[in-house]
């Protein structure tokens, strides 16, 4: 009897883990195939393996795009395509799950499911060819398919990934964050805000909710101030050099007049930034307060909140996390909420509401588009008018000389006399928000007397240097636009305001300046480090003594570099985030731990300390990096190794130069910090790049595609 009670444990064991093996793909609902045919596609690959699709219509471009993105990166694609089906989990665990939940909390299916007819017939077609092209990759690559049953992918599918992310890039995921874990709120963007809604002098030290991983340089210099003549564009993008949000550099030609040069992320059927013949734009990212959350008063079961003086069932929907552990794959039952308000967080202190920028739209999707295919200053304004995409700064420039940084956000048309930068009460509707602003209300600088704009995650107004400075009066603190510095937004207006008459090399060196100034936060911060009292720790002093004599220069050729580098990220991180600052003890303390443990002391070379590494054994790449976590040349964010080395993970990623000559014509460079193939370490084109990357080099854009096939590129067809 024992024997056969443990035989039927052990049956009911295997059956259990068969189950959990196998269920998530079978019950995973595959739509139907879109339906596309590409007329004419072909794909040329250049010496450094960039991809150029030629199309004979742009929807025939979208589908090369898909297929050479895949040919690239298949693994990450899937990553991102499995997150717009709740199936990130399944594929990545919990760190996935999580994902699926945000997905789930805001409902971006549903806003995609309801947008996705109303959107403009060729931008549908675009994307259900771009679909078309993933499948096609799948269909002729069955090994490399990471989950089962994720493929077919439709256009709906890749709008969805849009809707998605896209909140996230102003913050959404911190306040997600905080309310989930019941944490108090950080104040949010913007300068300080009192209950009333007046504007307060701004403390110190403010706390913030923006995340660490975004930043980015941009800048544009005009005929007036350039030696030849030109019209130059610099884009410098700092992003993750992995994963879901790092660029892939492409160059499109469509018979449809699509012509343009850039870098996309994983699921884009079009590039995000850089030029076509006739303008060109880049993006930073700004931090304007974009996102409300509203305090909920609910009854004693918890199924309803008051609103206006009545009560209104709160919306509530069972969804089943699918999160994979080892082998298994999991269900793990959660329930959302909504209110009128939009997606509802419950947690120890209450129920929360969240209303952000964009919310349950798709409109991104229509803009860059249009945004690729424009033509001249108008169209390019007419297209940012449409205000699809909810945040990001835009700095433009064109072959006629214009040149402008655009803060474009989607400010919420707020009403006085609440204090938007905390919690709002949400049992009224005077405080609920249903409109934008329209896009002339945003701050622009077009043309300045100077001649240049620039933009580094900065406050908007001195985006032209002095004497050019936008009226920060003449907008409504209701906006929450930042008013802060970074430490490379001052060194671009010293640099640009010692340089005189700009030419091509000189603004190279602005752009790889690796120089701190003494000023702002880390001028605090270094004072707060050499005033400690190390009379009792004979290493502590010594590093004091070594930035003493700092030359406050992250080039590499200094002394004190190493040690400069790691005490200033965590001044820099407090100072961005808008936290309070760490200890300047702890801080110096383990830094001088650190390099003594790994180095053998606290002055080596900083090319021995901070790294650009990628892949293993023979396709492992290894080379010496200068740069800081706020310098123009960006190494923004590290991970110590065990040998001690620094490990750069973000930092500049894309960088593309764009000049305009005195007759129009357009020609371009760029890099990335590894290749085009950065998952396939087999590919040529795994590290090629690695070494102009770190040497500052950069490699030429063939957007002429006669220049293309004179280089003897290699064409074919998908």
């Amino acid at each position: 009897m024992l024997r056969r009670i443990l035989l039927g444990f052990l049956l009911l064991l295997v059956v259990t883990a068969a189950s959990l093996a196998i269920w998530e793909p079978l019950t995973a609902e595959a739509p139907a195939a879109p339906a596309f045919k590409p007329t004419d596609v072909r794909i040329a690959r250049d010496k450094f393996g960039v991809p150029h699709i030629f199309g004979k219509t742009d929807a025939d471009v979208a589908y090369g795009v898909a297929y050479a993105h895949s040919e690239d990166d298949f693994s990450t694609l899937q990553e991102v395509l499995a997150m717009t089906r709740g199936r990130a989990g399944a594929m990545l665990g919990e760190d996935g799950a999580k994902i699926d939940y945000a997905a789930a909390l805001i409902d971006a299916r549903a806003t995609t499911e309801r947008d996705w007819p109303r959107l403009p017939a060729d931008v549908r077609a675009l994307f259900t060819a771009y679909a078309a092209g993933l499948n096609h990759y799948a269909d002729k690559h069955p090994g490399e398919v990471r989950l089962s049953g994720l493929f077919p992918v439709t256009g709906e599918d890749v709008v969805a990934g849009f809707v998605l992310r896209s909140p996230f890039f102003f913050g959404l995921d911190s306040v997600l964050g905080q309310l989930v874990e019941g944490k108090d709120m950080y104040r949010e963007g913007g300068p300080e805000l009192d209950a009333t809604g007046k504007l307060v002098p701004r403390a110190d030290t403010p706390l913030g909710s923006d995340p660490a991983d975004n930043g980015s340089n941009g800048m544009a210099v005009a005929p007036a101030r350039s030696t030849d003549g030109a019209t130059r564009l610099v884009s410098n993008s700092h992003q993750p050099w992995t994963g879901g949000v790092a660029w892939y550099e492409l160059v499109v030609h469509s018979e449809e007049g699509w012509d343009f040069a850039g870098a996309n992320f994983p699921g884009s059927p079009y590039p995000f930034l850089g030029h076509n013949k006739y303008l060109g734009w880049t993006n930073t990212v700004n931090r304007p307060d974009l996102i409300d959350v509203y305090k909920l008063v609910l009854d004693d079961s918890g199924a309803n909140y008051r609103f206006d003086g009545a009560w209104r069932p709160l919306e509530q929907k069972r969804v089943w996390l699918k999160v994979k552990f080892g082998p298994f794959v999991v269900p793990v039952p959660r329930t959302v909420y909504r209110s009128v308000h939009g997606p509802v967080v419950k947690n120890e202190k209450g129920a929360f509401a969240i209303r952000y920028a964009g919310i349950d739209q798709s409109a991104m999707v229509t803009q860059y588009y249009r945004l690729n295919k424009a033509k001249d200053f108008a169209e390019w304004r007419a297209a940012m008018a449409g205000q699809g995409v909810p945040a990001t700064n835009f700095l433009y420039a064109d072959a006629k000389g214009n040149i402008g940084l655009f803060y474009n956000a989607m400010f919420p048309d707020r009403p006085a006399g609440y204090n938007w930068r905390g919690v709002l009460p949400g049992d009224t509707s005077r405080d609920l928000w249903t409109k934008t602003l329209p896009f002339e209300r945003v701050p622009a600088l077009v043309n300045p007397r100077s001649g240049y704009v620039m933009n580094a995650n900065n406050t908007p107004w001195v985006a032209a240097g002095p004497g050019d400075e936008l009226d920060a009066a003449a907008f409504s603190p209701l906006l929450g636009i930042e008013d802060d510095m970074t430490n490379r937004a001052t060194r671009l207006i010293e640099l640009f305001e010692a340089s005189g008459q700009i030419d091509e090399a000189r603004l190279k060196a602005i752009k790889y300046d690796t120089a701190y100034a003494r000023t702002g936060y880390a001028k605090a911060w270094m004072d707060r480090l050499l005033a400690l009292d190390t009379r009792s720790d004979p290493a502590l002093r010594e590093a004091q003594d070594l930035l003493r004599r700092w030359d406050w220069n992250l080039d590499g050729s200094g002394k004190g570099d190493a040690l400069a580098l790691m005490v200033l990220r965590p001044a820099n991180g407090s100072h961005y985030q808008r936290r309070a600052a760490p200890d300047p003890r702890t801080v110096l303390n383990e830094t001088v731990t650190h390099l003594q443990e790994h180095f053998g002391g606290i002055d080596p070379r900083l090319g021995t300390v901070l790294r650009l590494r990628h892949g293993e054994g023979a396709y492992r790449v290894d080379l010496p990096l200068d740069g800081g976590n706020d310098t123009v040349r960006a190494s923004t964010l590290w991970d110590a190794e065990p040998d001690g080395r620094l490990k750069v993970r973000h930092g500049d990623s894309f960088v593309m130069f764009v000049t305009w000559d005195k007759d129009g014509r357009v020609r371009s460079e760029s890099i990335q910090p590894f290749g085009s193939a950065t998952t396939r370490p087999a590919s040529p084109h795994y590290n090629d790049q690695a070494p102009l990357f770190v040497a500052h080099k950069l490699k030429p854009v063939l957007f002429d595609p006669a220049a293309l096939t004179a280089s003897g590129a290699r064409f074919y067809r998908p």
